[in-house]
């Protein structure tokens, strides 16, 4: 199978680097922020962050214009579907997303498409200023499959939490969740690396312990009437805790929510995908987990049906949540919580961070942690004048901003330019991806295709027209 490697991290790798002269957004009380500041990063690590700083052996970074912030921390996506982006921009319900991806292209994977749609979705993500991912890998058909998606994580240089999962249709090597531990042992030995493993399950006993013998996070779709109802008795016999996140949280009881609330559960919010595939009530409850004194963390989900950059995720998340607000005060009711860009950009960074259990590594810019660093040029005219440096990165600025970004003190993208990467060889893999799958799948693409309608040929199976 053939692999594209970014030799972008190996040729910055080590090496001190001085940024000079930015608008630092930390995320950090302590740290606080710089209306004009420097970042020294030592390896893989932030040195110092403050004024006038100095290193005479130091690579400089005129960051003179620009907005620093943590990388960005996008806290549920599906990377596998990367080559199958935008083929359902209408799609209106889940029923129509599993029935056109998981019984349908899903089955046809082979491990380099796991590889070709997780490489282009994570490259994609840095040249956006995401720099961790949780990676929610529901098609693990076969142990080869799972290395597959390690090999484009790793490949990539990004920062990942890497969950596989079981496919939701067709055959499949009936390997997970006992493979989880030659993982564990043969891919993940040093908490050092980039890429680090997870479980993705639904509510399952027997999994979750499987997870827990291991020490993995569980990562968990959690949403509607029918599996809050499964909490309680999880609740009683122990078996929620910090260690489990949960993806959605959309349509759960108020008794849900106690008990997430109470396990010190972690939870994932996604504005566009409750919304886009009719999930509950379609409503994200960022409120919900407010209330409950959570941090939630902002997903993206899936690309099949639009962008997965996190501009535009927190730019809903922004807009939706004070369109509800407005909405309860106009009907009588109580608005508990003016959303702020502080707040939706703490979802985007250390709220994920968290969630991830990376907290200690990223989502923040602070001595000693990794340097996960975002440059975002600010006298770009979508931008200029930059008035409110936490405004203008929440409601201005989009991919084209993103000068500069660091992983772990490494230089992934430099001038506006992603580094390392030779984008017509991971094009070409796009497009043979593609062609296998549509062909063994045998759908015909319309490009402007505005609906789906059934395929009797198919089995379920819905084709563009």
């Amino acid at each position: 199978m053939k692999r594209i490697k970014n030799n972008a991290a190996a040729e910055s790798a080590g090496k001190r680097i001085l940024i000079k002269g930015a608008v630092i957004i930390s995320m950090d009380e302590t740290v606080g922020n710089f209306e004009k500041g420097d970042i020294l990063i030592e390896g893989r690590k932030i040195k110092a962050i403050g004024s006038n700083l100095e290193s005479e052996d130091a690579a400089i970074i005129n960051a003179d214009g620009m907005i620093a912030i943590p990388g960005f921390v996008d806290a549920h996506r599906h990377a596998w579907q990367g080559s199958l982006r935008r083929l359902m921009p209408n799609v209106q319900n889940l029923t129509d997303y599993v029935s056109d991806i998981h019984f349908a292209f899903a089955k046809h994977y082979r491990p380099q498409d796991m590889y070709t749609g997780t490489l282009l979705n994570m490259i994609s993500c840095i040249d956006s200023g995401i720099t961790t991912v949780i990676d929610a890998s529901h098609n693990a058909r076969t142990a080869a499959h799972s290395e597959s998606s390690i090999d484009a994580l790793e490949d990539a240089g990004i920062r990942a939490l890497y969950a596989p999962g079981k496919p939701l249709a067709g055959d499949w090597e009936n390997h997970w969740p006992h493979d989880l531990e030659r993982l564990q042992k043969e891919r993940f030995q040093s908490k050092e690396q980039l890429v680090q493993l997870a479980m993705f399950s639904q509510p399952d006993r027997d999994n979750w312990k499987v997870a827990r013998d291991l020490g993995l996070p569980i990562i968990t779709e959690m949403l509607g009437i029918e599996m809050s109802n499964l909490l309680p008795a999880f609740q009683k016999e122990g078996l929620l805790g910090p260690d489990n996140i949960f993806n959605h949280v959309t349509g759960l009881t108020d008794k849900a929510w106690e008990i997430i609330r109470d396990s010190r559960v972690k939870v994932i919010i996604d504005p566009r995908s409750d919304a886009q595939y009719a999930l509950e009530e379609g409503v994200f409850p960022y409120d919900r987990a407010i209330q409950n004194e959570l941090k939630p963390a902002l997903g993206t989900d899936l690309e099949s049906a639009y962008g997965g950059d996190m501009f535009t995720e927190m730019r809903v998340a922004f807009s939706l949540q004070r369109a509800f607000g407005q909405n309860k005060r106009y009907n009588g009711a109580s608005d508990s919580h003016h959303m702020t860009v502080k707040d939706i950009l703490t979802s985007a960074t250390i709220n994920g961070a968290i969630v991830a259990g990376l907290e200690d590594v990223a989502g923040s810019l602070i001595p000693g942690k990794e340097a996960d660093i975002v440059l975002l040029k600010a006298d770009d005219l979508n931008i200029y004048p930059s008035l409110n440096a936490v405004g203008s990165v929440v409601h201005a600025a989009d991919r084209s901003n993103v000068d500069t970004v660091i992983i772990g003190g490494r230089i992934m993208k430099a001038g506006g330019k992603l580094l390392g990467i030779d984008q017509e060889q991971l094009k070409a893999l796009v497009n043979e991806s593609i062609e296998y799958l549509f062909n063994a799948e045998g759908y015909q693409l319309d490009v402007f295709a505005e609906e789906y309608v059934p395929n009797s040929q198919n089995d379920g199976f819905w084709t563009a027209v």
